[in-house]
């Protein structure tokens, strides 16, 4: 059985993308939370089994096999199961989902650090600053292109659920964590992706935590 180990669902978004790949894959896994920043989390780090990845989460175990990083476990799990579970089966479309994936993965640093993930709250609107004003934009334009070129008839961005969709899940919950406004179209789309059956287990998951990390229960300072 697959052993994934990751940080807090209520704030944890790297973890929350490995866990709904694992979910997708449809692999039986063991679910090991390790609650972010308590007393405990610098030992718990130092363990073999974080040693891979220098203590950081998520990370997969199958067996003597490791792999950390959330877009590297979709990639592996893909392997495993077939990628038509992860990706688009056009070529055209496959190459776009990657291509958006990998953007996901390295860029939105202004969007991350002034939203921090923290799906069990609702903050009222605030101005933005320019760096994440630019972010949301670039973000809404992906989904646009990709709703209009491969959409089709499927609610998601590539018609069906995927790879994507996982890793532009978190950003979804930021949104609307901090009420971001978005162009009306975006709108549908991203209630599909919170009514999708693995991002409510995770949902559901967050709200039963009993953790709290106080840095994070208050809109970043401007």
């Amino acid at each position: 059985m697959l052993k994934l180990f990751i940080g807090n669902k209520a704030y944890s978004s790297w973890s929350m993308r490995g866990w709904l790949a694992v979910k997708q894959s449809g692999m039986d896994f063991e679910e090991i939370v390790v609650p972010l920043y308590d007393e405990d989390w610098n030992k718990r780090r130092e363990g073999d089994e974080f040693a891979p990845s220098s203590g950081k989460v998520p990370i997969l175990w199958d067996g003597d096999v490791v792999v950390w990083d959330s877009l590297a476990i979709i990639d592996y799990l893909a392997d495993q199961v077939g990628r038509e579970k992860f990706w688009p089966e056009d070529n055209a479309a496959r190459a776009m989902a990657r291509s958006m994936s990998a953007e996901m993965h390295s860029s939105f640093a202004n969007l991350r650090r002034e939203h921090s993930m923290n799906v069990r709250k609702r903050f009222p609107p605030r101005e933005l600053s320019e760096g994440t004003t630019h972010d949301v934009m670039r973000i809404v334009q992906l989904w646009a292109e990709a709703r209009a070129r491969f959409g089709g008839t499927g609610p998601y961005l590539f018609g069906d659920y995927g790879a994507a969709d996982i890793m532009f899940a978190p950003v979804i919950t930021r949104f609307i964590t901090y009420s971001i406004p978005v162009p009306r179209f975006a709108h549908p789309y991203m209630e599909a992706v919170m009514a999708h059956q693995h991002v409510k287990a995770w949902l559901e998951g967050a709200y039963a935590e009993p953790w709290v990390i106080e840095k994070f229960e208050a809109p970043v300072e401007g």
